[in-house]
Protein backbone atom coordinates (compact mmCIF):
# COMPACT_ATOMS: atom_id res chain seq x y z
CA UNK A 1 0.00 0.00 0.00
CA UNK A 2 1.45 3.35 -1.06
CA UNK A 3 2.13 5.90 1.99
CA UNK A 4 0.45 8.91 1.97
CA UNK A 5 1.77 12.10 1.53
CA UNK A 6 3.02 13.07 5.02
CA UNK A 7 5.21 9.85 5.09
CA UNK A 8 6.96 11.15 1.74
CA UNK A 9 7.88 14.04 3.04
CA UNK A 10 9.18 12.28 5.91
CA UNK A 11 11.41 10.13 3.86
CA UNK A 12 12.99 12.75 1.95
CA UNK A 13 13.33 14.27 5.46
CA UNK A 14 15.36 11.56 6.33
CA UNK A 15 17.28 11.49 3.50
CA UNK A 16 18.24 15.32 3.69
CA UNK A 17 19.71 14.85 7.53
CA UNK A 18 21.48 11.34 6.65
CA UNK A 19 23.33 13.84 3.69
CA UNK A 20 23.82 16.51 6.07
CA UNK A 21 25.26 14.75 9.04
CA UNK A 22 27.67 13.19 6.90
CA UNK A 23 29.08 15.96 5.57
CA UNK A 24 29.10 17.50 9.33
CA UNK A 25 30.32 14.13 10.91
CA UNK A 26 32.00 12.11 8.14
CA UNK A 27 29.92 9.64 9.79
CA UNK A 28 26.28 7.68 9.17
CA UNK A 29 23.11 8.94 10.97
CA UNK A 30 21.67 6.49 13.23
CA UNK A 31 18.28 6.38 12.60
CA UNK A 32 15.62 5.84 15.94
CA UNK A 33 12.69 4.37 14.61
CA UNK A 34 10.62 5.23 17.82
CA UNK A 35 10.89 8.88 15.88
CA UNK A 36 8.97 7.63 13.06
CA UNK A 37 4.91 5.91 12.37
CA UNK A 38 5.04 2.27 11.95
CA UNK A 39 4.95 2.15 8.55
CA UNK A 40 8.71 3.46 8.01
CA UNK A 41 9.52 0.53 10.73
CA UNK A 42 9.05 -1.86 7.58
CA UNK A 43 11.76 -3.21 5.92
CA UNK A 44 11.78 -2.00 2.54
CA UNK A 45 14.12 -2.28 -0.41
CA UNK A 46 15.18 1.41 -1.46
CA UNK A 47 17.36 3.59 -3.56
CA UNK A 48 18.20 7.27 -3.22
CA UNK A 49 18.91 8.82 -6.30
CA UNK A 50 20.80 12.39 -6.11
CA UNK A 51 20.58 14.63 -8.94
CA UNK A 52 22.30 18.24 -9.73
CA UNK A 53 20.44 20.11 -12.55
CA UNK A 54 18.84 16.61 -13.73
CA UNK A 55 22.48 15.12 -13.86
CA UNK A 56 23.05 12.23 -12.06
CA UNK A 57 25.54 12.75 -8.67
CA UNK A 58 24.60 9.40 -6.77
CA UNK A 59 22.47 6.13 -6.45
CA UNK A 60 23.11 3.72 -4.02
CA UNK A 61 20.56 1.16 -3.03
CA UNK A 62 19.35 -2.23 -2.02
CA UNK A 63 17.24 -5.00 -3.86
CA UNK A 64 16.34 -7.22 -0.79
CA UNK A 65 14.15 -5.96 2.00
CA UNK A 66 16.82 -5.80 4.80
CA UNK A 67 16.51 -2.93 6.85
CA UNK A 68 13.20 -0.97 8.40
CA UNK A 69 12.44 1.49 6.02
CA UNK A 70 13.28 4.72 7.36
CA UNK A 71 16.62 3.12 8.30
CA UNK A 72 17.19 1.85 4.51
CA UNK A 73 17.18 5.42 3.22
CA UNK A 74 19.43 6.96 5.39
CA UNK A 75 21.82 4.43 4.89
CA UNK A 76 20.95 4.64 1.14
CA UNK A 77 21.29 8.41 1.31
CA UNK A 78 24.12 8.56 2.53
CA UNK A 79 26.09 5.93 0.25
CA UNK A 80 24.82 7.67 -2.51
CA UNK A 81 26.32 11.13 -1.39
CA UNK A 82 30.00 9.95 -0.36
CA UNK A 83 29.94 6.29 -1.33
CA UNK A 84 29.07 5.75 -5.11
CA UNK A 85 32.10 4.76 -7.23
CA UNK A 86 31.37 6.58 -9.96
CA UNK A 87 31.43 10.09 -8.27
CA UNK A 88 33.52 11.82 -6.06
CA UNK A 89 32.28 12.62 -2.24
CA UNK A 90 29.50 15.54 -2.03
CA UNK A 91 30.54 18.76 -1.32
CA UNK A 92 28.91 21.37 0.97
CA UNK A 93 28.11 23.43 -1.79
CA UNK A 94 26.42 21.27 -3.79
CA UNK A 95 23.58 20.77 -1.56
CA UNK A 96 21.36 23.52 -2.45
CA UNK A 97 21.19 22.54 -6.11
CA UNK A 98 20.65 18.66 -4.50
CA UNK A 99 17.23 16.72 -6.10
CA UNK A 100 16.68 13.80 -3.94
CA UNK A 101 14.53 10.95 -5.10
CA UNK A 102 13.81 7.47 -3.18
CA UNK A 103 12.28 4.51 -4.74
CA UNK A 104 10.49 2.31 -2.87
CA UNK A 105 10.91 -1.56 -4.57
CA UNK A 106 8.64 -3.83 -4.28
CA UNK A 107 9.37 -7.46 -3.97
CA UNK A 108 11.02 -8.58 -7.08
CA UNK A 109 9.19 -11.39 -9.21
CA UNK A 110 11.12 -14.02 -11.22
CA UNK A 111 10.38 -13.80 -14.83
CA UNK A 112 9.76 -16.94 -17.36
CA UNK A 113 10.56 -16.55 -20.77
CA UNK A 114 11.98 -18.75 -23.33
CA UNK A 115 14.00 -16.42 -25.49
CA UNK A 116 15.25 -13.08 -25.46
CA UNK A 117 12.48 -12.14 -27.73
CA UNK A 118 9.65 -13.81 -25.03
CA UNK A 119 11.24 -11.66 -22.35
CA UNK A 120 11.35 -8.09 -24.35
CA UNK A 121 7.54 -9.06 -25.61
CA UNK A 122 7.00 -9.26 -21.47
CA UNK A 123 8.73 -5.63 -20.50
CA UNK A 124 6.45 -2.93 -19.37
CA UNK A 125 8.02 0.41 -20.05
CA UNK A 126 7.91 2.59 -17.45
CA UNK A 127 6.66 0.32 -14.69
CA UNK A 128 9.30 -2.77 -14.68
CA UNK A 129 12.56 -2.55 -12.56
CA UNK A 130 14.67 -5.01 -13.60
CA UNK A 131 17.26 -7.32 -11.93
CA UNK A 132 19.22 -9.51 -14.46
CA UNK A 133 21.77 -12.19 -13.34
CA UNK A 134 24.18 -14.68 -15.10
CA UNK A 135 26.36 -16.31 -12.55
CA UNK A 136 28.81 -13.45 -11.14
CA UNK A 137 27.10 -10.89 -13.10
CA UNK A 138 24.59 -9.43 -12.08
CA UNK A 139 22.69 -5.51 -12.57
CA UNK A 140 19.59 -3.54 -12.34
CA UNK A 141 17.75 -0.47 -13.81
CA UNK A 142 15.23 1.08 -11.74
CA UNK A 143 11.96 1.62 -13.49
CA UNK A 144 12.99 5.58 -14.36
CA UNK A 145 15.52 3.90 -16.26
CA UNK A 146 12.45 4.32 -18.98
CA UNK A 147 12.69 7.77 -19.25
CA UNK A 148 16.25 7.79 -21.39
CA UNK A 149 15.70 3.83 -22.59
CA UNK A 150 12.38 3.65 -24.23
CA UNK A 151 12.74 0.80 -25.67
CA UNK A 152 12.56 -2.53 -24.01
CA UNK A 153 15.40 -3.92 -26.41
CA UNK A 154 17.33 -1.45 -25.57
CA UNK A 155 17.03 -0.88 -22.18
CA UNK A 156 17.77 -4.65 -21.86
CA UNK A 157 20.52 -4.50 -24.30
CA UNK A 158 21.69 -1.83 -21.79
CA UNK A 159 21.07 -4.04 -18.68
CA UNK A 160 23.24 -6.39 -19.83
CA UNK A 161 26.24 -3.90 -20.20
CA UNK A 162 25.68 -2.88 -16.73
CA UNK A 163 25.80 -6.20 -15.29
CA UNK A 164 29.49 -6.88 -17.07
CA UNK A 165 27.70 -8.94 -20.47
CA UNK A 166 28.02 -8.16 -24.13
CA UNK A 167 24.95 -6.23 -25.13
CA UNK A 168 23.95 -9.20 -27.71
CA UNK A 169 24.72 -11.76 -24.79
CA UNK A 170 22.34 -14.25 -24.53
CA UNK A 171 21.91 -17.52 -22.41
CA UNK A 172 19.95 -19.98 -21.11
CA UNK A 173 21.33 -19.62 -17.54
CA UNK A 174 20.04 -15.98 -17.58
CA UNK A 175 17.33 -14.82 -15.22
CA UNK A 176 15.38 -11.61 -15.10
CA UNK A 177 13.20 -10.42 -11.80
CA UNK A 178 11.28 -7.93 -12.18
CA UNK A 179 9.93 -5.08 -9.18
CA UNK A 180 8.00 -2.15 -9.24
CA UNK A 181 8.62 1.40 -7.40
CA UNK A 182 6.69 3.66 -4.89
CA UNK A 183 8.69 6.51 -6.36
CA UNK A 184 8.94 10.04 -3.88
CA UNK A 185 10.89 13.20 -4.92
Amino acid sequence: MPLDKKNHQTLLQIAKQSIQHGLDTNKLISTVLNDYVPELHKKTATFVTLEINNNLRGCIGTLLAIRPLAEDVAYNAHAAAFSDPRFPQLKQDEVAALDIHISLLSEPELMSFDSEEDLIQQLRPYVDGLILTDGVHKGTFLPSVWESLTQPSEFLRYLKQKAGLPPDYWSNKLTVERYTTEYIS
